[in-house]
């Protein structure tokens, strides 16, 4: 299909789907942003749209934030639910299925809140390219009832943000914020601290000037990834960058030169 043959088949599904009251599990990035743009535009005027975010252990601060900021662009109700991932022993050991768990738990919050609203209809942002990678957790959304209109249509990453920029979505062109625990190493055990210290790491580095980043860390390795045509603007910056990271308490500072890549903590699963 072209990109205007799945865009109009998404606009078809969003005008069906509207019709009645719906949920959108909205993190504030660019996928759930389209989604609940979209949604909006074709709703009709007698139905509600809740844009509800998840504020966890496990998703950076930034994210809450922005999420708040979107809704509010977007003009619909906005519900915040708490969960604390860490409390269950079988998340906090960060094993290889722990994105499933952790949606597991996610979206069956977010059914109980829908039930409690009367709505039966629950959508989420994965789009096309994500079936094509390690993502356990798409089981649970699938197990759950949960709906993917951008998967569902074919949308690719690159033309969820060609549509989310011709639709005016401030975060078009926002960078992907997975959850922190993607930073660690399978097996490892995750503390609150830990991840709070790598947040405070990446922000750093944002400020830096490298606005696609990862720290990933493996005991006292700080591992970070960025672009590899960034290289030689971090490596001017080293002594600045290595001195501040020690000072937030990372012992050993190093460059992957592999540079930035999404799910880098999959790619030795079979090992495993």
């Amino acid at each position: 299909m072209t990109y205007e043959e799945k865009k109009a088949a998404f606009y078809d599904k969003m005008k069906e789907y509207t019709r009645q009251d719906i949920c959108i599990a909205f993190s504030g990035g660019v996928d759930s942003s389209l989604l609940l743009m979209a949604a909006k535009k074709s709703m009709e005027e007698s139905r509600k749209i809740y844009a509800v975010t998840f504020d966890t252990m496990l998703h950076p601060a930034c994210d809450l934030e922005n999420a708040k900021k979107v809704a509010e662009e977007a003009g619909v109700a906005h519900k915040i639910l708490f969960l604390n991932e860490l409390e269950q022993a079988d998340i906090r050991y960060n094993p290889v299925n722990r994105c499933y768990l952790c949606k597991k738990a996610l979206f069956q919050r977010l059914k109980e809140f829908a039930d409690s609203e009367g709505i039966s209809l629950i959508l989420e942002g994965t789009n096309e390219d994500d079936l094509h990678v390690y993502r356990p957790g798409l089981q649970a959304v699938r197990e759950l009832g949960i709906i993917s209109p951008l998967a569902d249509a074919g949308f690719t990453k690159k033309e969820v943000r060609q549509l989310a920029a011709e639709l005016g979505v401030s975060v078009a062109d926002r960078p992907s914020t997975p959850c922190l625990a993607t930073r660690l190493p399978y097996g490892a055990e995750i503390k609150a601290e830990v991840l709070e210290q790598i947040e405070k790491g990446e922000e750093f580095l944002k400020k830096e000037g490298f606005c696609q980043v990862r720290l990933r860390l493996h005991g006292e390795i700080a591992r970070i990834e960025i672009p590899q045509k960034d290289f030689s603007r971090f490596l001017d910056k080293r002594e600045r960058i290595a001195e501040q990271l020690k000072k937030m308490g990372f012992s050993y500072i190093t460059l992957d030169i592999q540079g930035f890549r999404s799910g880098s903590m999959d790619e030795n699963l079979k090992k495993l």
